[in-house]
């Protein structure tokens, strides 16, 4: 008998969501089988998804797959039809303890997996909350905490509300309490995590904001040393966000903005609620509050109808925002969403549209990299010879370092990718 392989694709939130399962799975008896945890922000991501179900099967011949994540919730039927795959369930139903203890009892029935239908998605729509899953801590030194779920915006090129549903946040006490928790097992930074995490709030009596989370996480656990926020949309940063960005060192000054474009008319056709001088506006202001801040940011190239002129808006951008960190997404139509009706830019243009954005964002990595060189930084170590700064960057060591600490070191150059201390 051995542990379950788990398989994850796609989000940190989906990472989180493994660490509870592979808890969840352990109090059922679970032995000998496959997960896995599937992503569909793009239809490359539900392709990957195949690709990694019969990879795992191939290796773990015998052993029952489980596929469960966003591509399962959306495309339950394409996976269900697979012959690898034993078992279909949906976001909600996997992080339920009864769905892990019901499928234990059946692989340890005679005839597993006969006693129940092969598709256990129901309507994620219905799903109110968002419990807080207590588990030991995502990472060996770094935990990342989930506070928030779903999302009831509906930009026109995203399939991850029907994925994941409307917005529902953790209440503030319970993510206090798995934070000192956390604390007490020897981490010193966390990250709250969530798929429109500026929502947060929103669902809980008072319409509590982000920001107040934020102000009370380090109010009232004063021994955590670093606390980092995910992926924001800067358009719902509210007043108590952006006070903690000027008063609170132990708010680490990296932001990650789901940009998406710089363009207005794409921003409209996105559906987005920003447009491009709001981002530009956005980053200002938190450097004004925060010198040195640095940010992050997601952007699509080759949206439909994107012409060459609405493509360099997207360019100029990463100057524009100063941004330092580029997640860049070629353009891939999810079946269901007003994006794919829309008209197609080709794609031999998307591809050199997201490499020509990619290589921006290399420029741009690049100067920070040589504007810390010569600079003492504050370290989480992460491997004996690995680290991230205050900023988020990845930091590598001349020699052995311990793991899991916060030292100060000395930046001495970088590799174009990270810097050497």
């Amino acid at each position: 008998m051995k542990a379950p392989v788990f398989a994850t694709l796609g989000c940190r939130l989906n990472a989180y969501e493994t660490e509870a399962m592979k808890e969840l799975s352990a109090q059922a008896g679970i032995a000998n089988a496959v997960v896995v945890n599937t992503c569909a922000v793009t239809a490359e991501a539900v392709r990957k998804a195949k690709q990694e179900i019969r990879r795992l099967s191939r290796e773990n011949p015998g052993a029952p797959i489980i596929v469960t994540g966003c591509a399962a919730q959306t495309e339950p039927e394409t996976f269900a039809a697979m012959e690898e795959v034993t078992r279909v369930i949906g976001n909600h139903e996997k992080m339920l303890a009864e769905t892990w203890s019901g499928i234990g009892a059946e692989m340890r029935s005679p005839d597993f997996i006969g006693e129940t239908e092969k598709v256990q998605v129901d309507d994620i729509m219905s799903v109110k909350e968002t419990a807080g899953h207590l588990i030991d801590g995502f990472g060996r030194h770094r935990a990342y905490v989930q506070v928030q779920n779903g999302c009831d915006h509906r930009c026109t090129f995203c399939i991850i509300p029907f994925g994941r549903g409307n917005s529902r946040s953790v209440p503030a006490g319970v993510v206090v309490e798995q934070i000192k928790r956390l604390m007490d097992r020897g981490f010193h930074e966390v990250v709250l995590t969530g798929v429109d995490l500026t929502s947060w709030g929103a669902d809980l009596p008072g319409g509590p904001r982000l920001g107040d989370l934020v102000m009370r996480i380090l109010r009232l656990v004063p021994d955590l040393a670093r606390l980092r926020i995910s992926s924001i949309d800067s358009i719902e940063a509210d007043e108590n966000l952006m006070l903690a960005i000027a008063t609170e060192p132990r708010l680490m000054p990296h932001l990650h903005l789901s940009l998406q474009a710089g363009d207005d008319m794409i921003l409209k056709r996105m559906k987005r609620r920003h447009l491009r001088d709001d981002a530009i506006r956005f980053c200002e202001e938190a450097r004004r509050l925060r010198p040195g801040i640095v940010f992050g940011a997601d952007i699509i190239a080759g949206f439909p109808t994107e012409t060459e002129e609405m493509f360099e808006n997207s360019l100029r951008l990463v100057d524009d925002c100063g941004l330092t960190f580029l997640h860049v997404f070629p353009f891939s139509a999810r079946k269901g969403t007003p994006a794919a009706r829309m008209p197609r830019v080709a794609g031999p243009a998307i591809k050199e549209r997201a490499a020509r954005l990619r290589a921006k964002g290399q420029e741009a990595l690049e100067r920070h990299l040589a504007a810390e060189v010569g600079q003492g930084r504050v370290i989480l170590t992460e491997g004996p010879r690995l680290g991230r700064t205050e900023f988020f960057t990845e930091v590598a060591f001349e020699r052995d370092m311990p793991e899991g600490t916060i030292l100060s070191a000395r930046i001495l150059g970088h590799d174009g990718v990270r810097l050497l201390a």
